[in-house]
């Protein structure tokens, strides 16, 4: 519906994902969802000589010199292949934000470059066994050695672990409690990958657990200042949380597409069932949310592209992702529902994006992470606007509002 919110550029952009998101062969889906597929690399060969890969990044990068704008119209197409294939999809665009942002002119021709031609292959480690949400917890650590860093510890659910040539990995490299760095780590000696996960949904992505033992790491492949880690993770939300909101958005429509067209087929009491208000309510309502999501997505990838403060982007890109994953699972709740028990078996790919529409809510920072960011921007905000009262007093339009003796705090 939103459609008309777009740019000639955009709705250019929309038709070219939406040509290649019809092409992908169903086999690679299914094959990956059985699990006969552990990590899709042609797939991402393809998107790159598509020029789909990377659409932020400048040209001499590989990439286009677009905006998020654009960037959240493509991410929706890809969407509907479902979350391993728009994670994926992702990485790049993910990583390449630390490399573009903070990384050396070195750095950027030696892994952003090739990530985007899809001749390297990218994960971002993150996550810890002893910690996912809470970051400045991070165990791994990197110590300082003539040349470089010797790294040792693990991470744990990384997407495209099995097929990365090289991993964004942040590291403990001080005994400050924030003192954690960014590294470019190549797969090689010290770096094990093990693919240990059996996942409800989101498979065939190569998620894996990653172990360090006396990697060394060049000094050269530290991103940004050292013990500056904190920097770039913070930028990082932006693209872990939009991606994540845009891909869940196309995940949401697919699953509607799907029970809405089977309930203008599907007949009961003489009559297809579309012709009931408790399947055609749960159409409105579904299809009203998606809408909703995807206004507050277009909106988030405008107040980035605006260079807006960094504390109204946290706030943006959390509500985004917060609200696009839930939408997207009441969404895919309802058109199971609507099918009944045929939307519950492997006939129609329905059950298989409820299964993979899960994670979203629990990657990339669980949504009760984005309530926390949200509610901390939201009182700042509201603290800055006291102090320079800029808006009306409301609390005085009450009859009683002078009865300071009612007033009572504590």
């Amino acid at each position: 519906m939103l459609d008309y919110l777009m740019n000639d550029e955009q709705r250019q952009l929309q038709a070219e994902a939406r040509a290649f998101v019809k092409g992908v062969d169903r086999q690679l889906i299914l094959g990956m969802d059985a699990e006969r597929v552990v990590y899709p690399g042609q797939y991402m060969r393809d998107l790159a000589s598509s020029n789909l890969l990377g659409l932020r990044f400048p040209e001499e990068h590989g990439g286009r010199g677009l905006g998020w704008s654009e960037e959240v119209v493509a991410l929706e197409e890809v969407g509907y292949l479902g979350t391993s294939l728009a994670c994926l999809y992702s990485l790049p665009s993910i990583v390449g934000e630390a490399i573009h942002r903070f990384g050396t002119p070195e750095q950027k021709e030696t892994y952003l470059k090739p990530t985007l031609a899809g001749e390297k292959f990218t994960a971002e480690a993150l996550t810890e066994p002893r910690g996912g949400s809470d970051f400045f917890g991070v165990t791994t650590a990197a110590k300082a050695m003539e040349g470089g860093y010797l790294l040792n510890g693990q991470k744990r659910f990384i997407v495209g672990a099995e097929g990365a040539d090289y991993f964004l990995v942040y590291a403990r490299t001080g005994d400050g409690p924030r003192d954690i760095s960014a590294f470019l780590i190549d797969r090689g000696p010290g770096v094990e990958v093990e693919r240990v996960y059996g996942l409800m949904g989101t498979r065939g992505g190569g998620a894996g657990r990653l172990r360090f033992r006396d990697a060394f790491v060049p000094r050269d492949n530290l991103v940004g200042e050292e013990n500056g880690g904190g920097a770039i993770f913070y930028q990082m939300m932006i693209p872990e949380r939009l991606t994540s909101a845009a891909g869940a958005l196309g995940m949401g429509q697919a699953a509607l597409d799907v029970a809405a067209r089977y309930s203008t087929k599907r007949k009961a009491f003489g009559q297809p069932i579309k012709s009931f208000q408790a399947v055609s309510f749960k159409i409105a309502d579904s299809i009203t949310k998606l809408d909703a999501a995807r206004a507050l997505i277009y909106a988030t990838a405008r107040c980035v592209d605006g260079g807006y403060p960094p504390a109204l982007q946290r706030r943006a890109v959390s509500q985004a992702k917060k609200f696009a994953t839930e939408v997207a699972w009441e969404v895919v709740n309802h058109a199971m529902q609507v099918m009944g028990g045929i939307g519950y078996t492997d006939i129609y790919p329905v059950e298989r994006l409820l299964r993979d529409i899960r994670l979203i809510m629990i990657w990339t920072g669980t949504n009760e992470i984005m309530d926390l960011i949200i509610q901390h921007e939201y009182y700042k905000e509201i603290a800055d606007e006291d102090s320079l009262g800029q808006r009306r007093e409301v609390e005085q339009d009450a009859p009683e509002a002078d009865a300071a003796g009612e007033k009572v705090y504590e």
